[in-house]
């Protein structure tokens, strides 16, 4: 009895002193401070009416009287929900082409025995090595040779498949045990069944961080659709607000306003996906 009560005791190395939680949880606030007093400013400074001076020596950080109104303003300005629009298409191809292709490029090279699979795979690891900004110039020139210039589809091709993410699946399917796969082999399973059956139900944590991924960087994506749009019936969320910042820029209530309109969707798909992201990680787990 007495063995089995220091069993469940912590010993020295795992105790956890209270000066070292205090410095845990002051670290954890610091953290949480500077990546949320950002969002929140801009928050409030989009509900602020014009009545309030946001150039004050010590400016309130509650608006004084809360108003919805920068926010119609925007949408009376400029065309925020078709830009909405243009950029969940783009999002959505994205999403799609990674979810899909980077879950086949994945289980192919963790699972799959070809010629070619090795060098294949230097390939993948060698394109993380170069900056966007190396590619930009031969990416825009094969889109526009391909006819896609100014348009949505162009826009979101370059991104459709992320190396990283099929190096995230490839990881995921390869702690997968190889018993299964030899297992599901003698049976008579073939590559697809394999794959739907033994594959996927394994890795779907992983696959929603590559889609949640996927999204946030289609969604946020600045350059490369300012280099590939030039109508501006056709423009993202995130090239059409620069009209706010060029004709509003004495007052970035409009701008924050803006930038609000443009962070909600991330917060909802997020938000969403969270759920299936930690029960994915949790059924994801081989069990004997």
């Amino acid at each position: 009895m007495a063995a089995h009560a220091r069993a469940g005791r912590p010993n020295g190395f795992n105790r956890i002193g209270a000066g070292e939680k205090v410095l845990r949880y002051t670290l954890l606030a610091l953290v949480l401070a500077l990546t949320v007093s950002p969002f929140l400013w801009q928050l409030s400074t989009s509900l602020k009416s014009l009545h309030e001076d946001i150039y004050a020596r010590t400016p309130s950080f509650l608006p004084e009287q809360p108003t919805f109104a920068n926010y119609l303003q925007v949408a009376d300005t400029i065309p925020v929900w078709s830009y909405a629009a243009n950029s969940l298409v783009v999002a959505v191809i994205v999403v799609a082409g990674n979810a899909v292709g980077a879950t086949l490029a994945g289980y192919a090279l963790a699972k799959l025995r070809f010629r070619g699979a090795k060098l294949l795979l230097g390939l993948f690891l060698s394109t993380l090595v170069l900056p966007g900004e190396v590619t930009i110039v031969s990416q825009y020139v094969t889109v526009r040779g391909l006819g896609l210039a100014d348009t949505l589809l162009g826009v979101a091709l370059p991104g459709a498949i992320g190396m990283l993410n099929v190096l995230l699946m490839r990881t995921a399917f390869q702690a997968i045990p190889p018993e299964m796969d030899e297992a599901a082999v003698i049976d008579g399973a073939t590559a697809w069944q394999r794959l739907r059956h033994i594959g996927l139900p394994n890795v779907r944590g992983m696959l929603s961080v590559v889609t949640i991924f996927a999204f946030i960087g289609a969604w946020d994506d600045f350059l490369w659709p300012l280099i590939v749009l030039t109508d501006p019936k056709n423009y993202t969320l995130t090239v059409g607000l620069q009209y706010l910042n060029g004709t509003f820029t004495a007052n970035p209530r409009l701008i924050a306003a803006g930038t609000m309109i443009s962070f909600v969707p991330i917060v909802i798909v997020f938000a969403a996906l969270q759920r299936f992201f930690f029960r994915g990680v949790e059924e994801g787990a081989i069990k004997g």
